[in-house]
């Protein structure tokens, strides 16, 4: 189940989206079909009839994270690398970059306050603020927010700032494993920290904060509804072997799911358990013989006396929407009407075929409570479009998290306007930006 009813101060943020500025007096980036000096695609690309899409920025060292400033520049973080600022010329293509700040310790988080003034960024093990001024692009008073955040194999830490309550901050830590039984509430899980009344050396993230669920085993791709609601896209676990009275199936191809979970109003604790490392979710039901399964469903891997499939549905929350094993969700946004949820799927390793290396779109719907919700059933396997995606998935092979024979989709953002979407690929042999647009009907 679901938080309780929005209140009416909930519904009327809407347009708050992706935790940034709005920003609806900045003029709208143009679109270009082309951009000078940009270096071709490096890999080759498919998008969808309805959308157009142009290369903007390549050569760029594993872009992460993309956040719009209150005057309409585009911040991009890159993992171990640091925040850089790239301006937009009358023609949408990129007109200057320069380095922010040089931090090799940065991974992956980075989020701006609604009034543009304060900007957050996180390393494995940390999370900071500074003062950020967009007319003079400079950062200063750095501050430390959330500290001893664990290190594991999951490195990235999702931070975003809370739409309606941005003294509040978000921050998500995955699993140190594929099967992390020591998580508790310390791994596998978002909580969240008043960044205004930190202490001076920082917020505990193991014992501070409030939850915001947990049980979620790599919830990398976090997005707010035009409510303020927290909704995250899950990696799930991979090489799965499905283990019943002594006999074992390999389930791995297209088992577990990835999920997209509904987590609520960040401003209110969530100690719902999600799962992890216990329930996992059904993506291809035909694969698991021993029951009867349909997507959307929990399952255990290794049913017992202790904890079967049942006990998945008393005590665990279900996703509310499945995508397809491996697809690996590492970021998202709604739109401003919250009519879609965007994507980017950073491809898989544990599949062959492989799949991923895309941007979908999650078509969401308003209740009549006022709350938001996929348009598609938890049961369907069809309830989101590829928009962006690489030429031929199947054949991508990724050597290492950032290494592939494909893009590696991962920041996505709106301009100020809500009309353009601005997309990275951290692939280590080349950072590339793009630039999609809805067709005009």
């Amino acid at each position: 189940m679901r938080l309780s009813t929005v209140t009416s101060g909930l519904i009327a943020l809407a347009g708050l989206v992706h935790a940034q500025n709005d920003t609806a007096e900045i003029a709208p980036i143009p679109f270009p079909t082309s951009c000078a000096g940009v270096p071709a695609n490096r890999f080759p690309f498919k998008v969808h009839a309805d959308w157009q899409v142009t290369k903007i920025q390549g050569n760029l060292q594993q872009p992460r994270a993309l956040v719009f400033d209150s005057a309409g520049n585009l911040l991009v973080l890159g993992n171990r690398q640091g925040i850089s600022i790239l301006t937009f010329g009358a023609d949408g293509c990129i007109a200057s970059s320069k380095l922010l700040s040089q931090n090799i310790r940065f991974s992956h988080g980075l989020s701006l306050s609604p009034d543009g003034k304060k900007l957050y960024a996180s390393s494995e093990t940390n999370v900071w603020s500074w003062d950020y001024d967009a007319a003079t692009q400079a950062l200063t008073n750095q501050k430390t927010i959330v500290k001893n955040m664990s290190t594991g194999i999951h490195f990235t830490r999702t931070v975003h700032v809370v739409p309606h309550k941005p003294n509040l901050i978000i921050v998500s830590v995955g699993s140190n494993s594929n099967f992390d039984m020591n998580a508790a509430n310390m791994r596998a899980t978002v909580r969240v920290f008043d960044a205004d009344t930190a202490p001076a050396d920082g917020w505990e993230y193991n014992t501070q904060g409030h939850q915001l669920g947990w049980g979620l085993r790599n919830e990398v791709a976090l997005a707010f509804d035009p409510n303020g609601h927290v909704w995250g896209a899950e990696n799930s676990g991979d090489d799965f072997r499905r283990t019943v009275n002594g006999q074992s199936t390999d389930i791995h191809i297209d088992n577990p799911a990835e999920e997209l979970n509904y987590l609520g109003d960040p401003a209110i604790p969530n100690e719902k358990w999600y799962g992890y490392p216990t329930c996992f979710t059904v993506w291809d039901p035909t694969v698991i013989r021993d029951a009867s399964f349909k997507t959307g469903d929990q399952f255990v891997v290794s049913p017992n006396a202790q904890f079967d499939d049942a006990r998945c549905i008393q005590e665990s929350v279900p996703p509310r929407l499945s995508f397809q094993a491996h697809s690996a969700p590492i970021d998202a946004v709604f739109d401003k009407p919250g009519e879609n949820l965007y994507i980017t799927f950073h491809g898989s390793w544990n599949r062959q075929p492989a799949t991923g290396y895309s941007v979908v779109q999650v078509p969401f719907t308003q209740l009549e409570d006022g709350i938001y919700d996929p348009a598609a059933p938890p049961d369907s396997m069809s309830g989101y479009t590829e928009i962006f995606g690489a030429q031929n998935p199947g054949a991508c092979q990724s050597m290492s998290l950032t290494m592939s024979t494909c893009f590696r989709l991962a920041g996505i953002t709106f301009d100020p306007s809500g009309t353009n979407l601005y997309v990275s690929s951290d692939n280590q042999s080349e950072g590339e930006l793009w630039v999609l647009k809805k067709k005009s009907a």
